[in-house]
């Protein structure tokens, strides 16, 4: 969850970085006379212009914001999931599809064996044992 924090930050940051340097700009071609000097325009400054371009930018940053953020969560959602086959029971890992031994070898540091659960064992001697009869008692 840390790593997908940071991957968040950074993602968000990288977009908050880019409207704040388009809304610093904007300041700066009314401070600079950046028309004036370009196209050679009369020198007019107009902060009124300078402020509508904050706000338009901001209203639009906030709209950018929240929506990079429900994607952000719904990104991270389907990562979370694990994907497992429903006929041979492989894991998806990365587009690779493996078995739920490797899967487990390369993600934990565990070992994995094998065995039975108690549903599935009575299951099998169920079906081991002959219909009608009951299963072989010792002889005492």
């Amino acid at each position: 969850m840390n790593q997908t924090k940071n991957q968040w930050n950074s993602i968000l940051g990288k977009e908050a970085f880019g409207f704040s340097f388009l809304i610093i700009l904007s300041w700066l071609v009314e401070a600079l006379h950046i028309p004036h000097l370009i196209f050679g325009e009369t020198f007019a400054p107009d902060w009124r212009r300078a402020i509508l371009r904050t706000l338009v930018l901001s209203l639009i940053w906030l709209w950018v914001h929240y929506a990079t953020r429900r994607l952000l969560k719904r990104l991270h959602y389907l990562e979370a999931s694990l994907r497992v086959c429903g006929w041979c029971r492989k894991v998806c890992d990365h587009g690779q599809w493996l078995t739920m031994e490797a899967y487990f070898d390369s993600r934990f540091a565990t070992q994995t064996s094998h065995g039975m659960c108690p549903e599935c064992l009575q299951k099998k001697k169920d079906e081991l044992t002959p219909k009608g009869n009951s299963p072989a008692t010792p002889r005492k």
